[in-house]
């Protein structure tokens, strides 16, 4: 295994936020992130960087963070039981971009490292991440590119892992209440360290740049599209779906809190504007109707 390095880390995490941000303020055209650097009397503090109301994005977070501790929260401790007792580190980006147009998706991506140490043993440590894509007047070609992105920055580390983390996408940004996948997915992964060190880590650093080039030629498409009243209206509708997943399952936005971590800056991730209806039913043959039917529905779409 190769030499964990954190502080290696930390640096590209640094640059990768400051990578994206630039991608998407030119993307955007007149929108400009906003800094509000933290501390965290625990240990530990971040970047949140927020644009809100440009051309194209109406709100758009993108958190780096690198907190440490004494003690592990229980959303920690709950499936790794032999962390107890460890003093931890975490470091990570995490973003989500929320435009205002209902025909370019909303995104969200993050990557991400810890490290649990305890004197006299050997470290615990592990990577995670991935991105995954949230459209609500879905076309097939943008959803085929976002997959083939995925595929093509995996296949250097192997020939099942988009396979694998793609199906670990399907089932983690799955609302069980609804019975409905969040989007048409991407990848996720966790708890990765059965590579080395350094192909672990190579593999974020492709994630990262992955989402970029996943995301902007998306956006660059759809942007100058033309929508409806009744479309920005469903766009609303659907992102309630992404309040109820990061409040009610998410384990970032639970080990964030329970943390104690800054709550404004885990909170980003939640839309400016969003709507719920009572029983709610696209109408059949609707393009609504297709979201639900086809796209909602994980499947290969690299076939």
């Amino acid at each position: 295994m190769n030499q964990v390095n954190i502080e290696q880390v930390v640096e590209f995490l640094k640059s990768l936020q400051d990578q994206i941000c630039n991608a998407l303020e030119a993307a955007d055209g007149s929108g400009k992130f906003i800094e509000d650097k933290w501390q965290r009397a625990e240990g530990g503090g971040g970047r949140t960087r927020v644009l809100t109301n440009g051309t194209v994005i109406e709100q758009g977070g993108v958190n780096f963070s690198t907190v440490s501790g004494d003690k592990l929260p229980p959303s920690a401790t709950a499936h790794r039981p032999e962390l107890a007792g460890r003093t931890w580190q975490a470091c990570g980006v995490s973003l989500v971009i929320h435009p205002k147009n209902p025909h370019i998706p909303t995104s969200h991506a993050n990557v991400r490292f810890f490290i649990a140490e305890k004197e006299g043993e050997a470290p615990v440590w592990w990577f995670g991440g991935g991105f995954d894509l949230t459209p609500f007047y879905p076309i097939e070609e943008d959803v085929i590119h976002w997959h083939q992105t995925a595929a093509d920055l995996c296949q250097p580390f192997g020939d099942n892992v988009y396979a694998d983390h793609k199906k670990w996408c399907d089932e983690y940004f799955y609302l069980k209440h609804r019975d409905e996948t969040r989007g048409v997915g991407g990848l996720f992964f966790d708890d990765l360290n059965e590579w080395d060190f350094d192909t672990c880590f190579n593999y974020i650093k492709a994630v990262g740049q992955g989402y970029i080039d996943a995301y902007v030629p998306i956006i660059n498409k759809r942007k100058d599209t033309p929508y409806t009243e009744q479309q920005r209206q469903f766009q609303l509708y659907r992102r309630g779906r992404y309040v109820e997943f990061n409040l009610v399952f998410d384990r970032g936005t639970l080990f964030g809190l329970q943390s104690g971590g800054r709550t404004e800056s885990i909170l980003m991730s939640m839309p400016p504007l969003a709507r719920w209806e009572y029983n709610f039913q696209p109408a059949s043959g609707s393009p609504e109707e297709l979201l639900y039917s086809h796209y909602l529905q994980p499947q290969d779409w690299l076939k």
